[in-house]
């Protein structure tokens, strides 16, 4: 039975992550799976908390050094260095949430077909921090993702998990079988991500691996047959506020860095009135409350109304960097 399970190779990207390692490498250890068919890869940015003693006391398997001390950059040397046949891309705010959460991941993998496989929610929990769950209700880390359609997990507020159309999609019980549109490519690749060694070792993924870079570029090959297991992934992205908008801040100033040297592929469908909905009601900010209130009624979650609040901030951020590096040619990474 154990040599019918695909072997895993988990990457982990850390910097600082005492908070959060313990216990998705816990979550892990604590999997229904062969030890002998997992290994655990934790690529550090130079900690200087205790993440390094917790990688020991977990005795994980390759610990490597990332000189370049960005997640992506993580990323790439975890997967460089990794050996078995699933990689499983797993953030250190990560939990599995169940014992038998890697043997349902890896369950579509028994079609050949299947190219990856992703969990479908986020998991809602409510005791997590405030952000925690509203993006667990939402289904997004970013709030223009659900103007422009393109999330990847199951959005209470939409009741479905992406606004994008798709070729197909078949419920095989256990998953959903997808196959997705070359030109409609849901932002999709991170915190709960499974992908097979041999197909994504088809992309020149070095020195840095950007998750929806990655997929689309996968996708336009023609490796679009996905699967998405109806579980979820528990992400501890933000205890606080004010970290919700440091970490749009980092990822929104490192998009565009890297946009401008021509270093990221995924394509943004410029054209979408999506980007005009999101001004407008953020500006209006009424839209945006009834949206917290539609939400609200299908769950009872006063985090919903933090909803307005994360897209007013995340409208100052997107404007504040694109003005930055528009004019500054010398801006660096966050």
């Amino acid at each position: 039975m154990s040599d019918a399970l695909p072997s895993i190779s988990f990457v982990i990207p850390t910097f600082n992550s005492e908070r959060v390692l313990d216990k998705c490498l816990e979550s892990i250890r604590i999997q229904d799976y062969p030890r002998d068919r997992i290994e655990i890869i934790i690529v550090d940015a130079g900690s200087t908390d205790k993440t390094l003693e917790i990688t020991k006391k977990y005795q994980v398997d390759k610990l490597l050094g990332n000189p370049l001390q960005t997640g992506e950059a993580g990323k790439a040397a975890g997967i460089k260095a990794s050996t078995n046949e699933i990689i499983a891309l797993i953030d250190s705010d990560n939990l599995l949430d169940r014992e038998d959460w890697l043997k349902k991941m890896v369950k579509p993998f028994e079609n050949p077909k299947i190219v990856s496989s992703e969990v479908l929610y986020w998991t809602y929990r409510r005791n997590d921090s405030l952000v925690d769950r509203y993006c667990a209700l939402t289904g997004i880390n970013d709030p223009i993702c659900l103007f422009l359609g393109n999330y990847d997990r199951y959005s209470y507020l939409s009741s479905k998990w992406t606004g994008l159309p798709l070729e197909e999609e078949t419920d095989r019980g256990d998953y959903l079988e997808v196959v997705i549109d070359k030109n409609n490519v849901p932002t999709m690749g991170a915190n709960g991500y499974l992908v097979r060694r041999e197909i994504v070792s088809k992309i020149d993924c070095h020195p840095y691996y950007f998750d929806i870079d990655v997929v689309y570029q996968l996708i336009q090959l023609g490796y679009n047959r996905i699967a998405r297991p109806k579980i979820g992934i528990i992400h501890l992205y933000c205890d606080k506020i004010n970290t919700f908008y440091r970490k749009q801040s980092r990822r929104i100033n490192d998009y565009f860095y890297f946009r401008k040297k021509g270093m990221r592929h995924y394509k943004y469908n410029m054209a979408s009135n999506g980007y005009v909905k999101y001004l407008l009601y953020t500006l209006l900010i009424l839209p945006l409350l009834c949206q917290s209130v539609k939400g609200y009624l299908k769950k009872h979650n006063i985090a919903w109304f933090f909803h307005p609040i994360a897209c007013f901030g995340g409208l100052f951020i997107y404007i504040w960097y694109a003005i930055k590096h528009k004019f500054n040619s010398n801006l660096k990474l966050a």
